[in-house]
């Protein structure tokens, strides 16, 4: 990391967006961070000695952690998958959505009763978690990476844990929202090492953020 510079990774697409725009009203901008043409992979704004870079949502924290950026944005359900060493400071209020658990409706009283059930998932860690340690349920869980509505539809498996936003492609599968695990939005993380060195720094940025949101 370096002390001069203060150094932001802002997960893709909608995050990176927000973030900058969020910014933009600290009058902390830089335009070439959201131009679709542009092939550079960092970002600077020599006046306020910030640099931005871009990186898929998970490894945002692992940036983060290894100093390679003092702050990032990032979901809290990356934040709690991934696991990493940072220190969450700050909930930015957007992207808001929910980690839930859902299936088929008839599916609901095998959570009731505690059963042993397979569970597919793109977040194994949270699914665990949630099962093992809230719910003390002993379930099978099941990786997937890509569409993990079909694990109930095609039978691979009896719910699924996953980000709902809207429900509709819940709906469109005739599967629904069984129980809630967690609420999710964009948050700041920071390196904690970047936390005691940039302490003054990084707080004005986030008590003004606090301010906005």
């Amino acid at each position: 990391m370096s002390y001069e510079y203060l150094t932001w990774a802002l997960g893709k697409g909608r995050l990176a967006k927000k973030t900058m725009e969020l910014l933009g009203m600290l009058g902390i901008h830089c335009e070439e961070v959201m131009d679709p043409d542009t092939r550079k992979l960092i970002f600077t704004n020599e006046e306020l000695k910030m640099k931005f870079f871009l990186a898929k949502g998970p490894d945002v924290p692992t940036y983060v952690e290894l100093g390679a950026a003092d702050i990032g944005v990032v979901g809290l359900d990356t934040i709690h998958e991934e696991n990493r060493d940072v220190k969450e400071i700050l909930d930015l209020g957007f992207g808001k959505c929910r980690m839930c658990v859902c299936g088929y409706e008839d599916s609901a009283h095998k959570l009731k009763d505690h059963s042993q059930i397979r569970v597919a998932t793109k977040y194994p860690r949270i699914a665990g978690d949630y099962f093992y340690r809230k719910k003390q349920q002993t379930v099978e869980l099941i990786k997937l990476n890509g569409s993990v509505e079909l694990g109930p539809i095609v039978g691979v498996a009896d719910v699924i844990v996953d980000i709902v936003e809207t429900g509709s492609t819940l709906k469109e599968n005739g599967l629904s929202v069984l129980e809630t695990v967690m609420d999710l939005s964009a948050r700041m993380i920071v390196n904690p090492v970047s936390m005691k060195l940039e302490n003054r720094r990084i707080n004005d940025i986030a008590s003004r953020l606090k301010e906005i949101i």
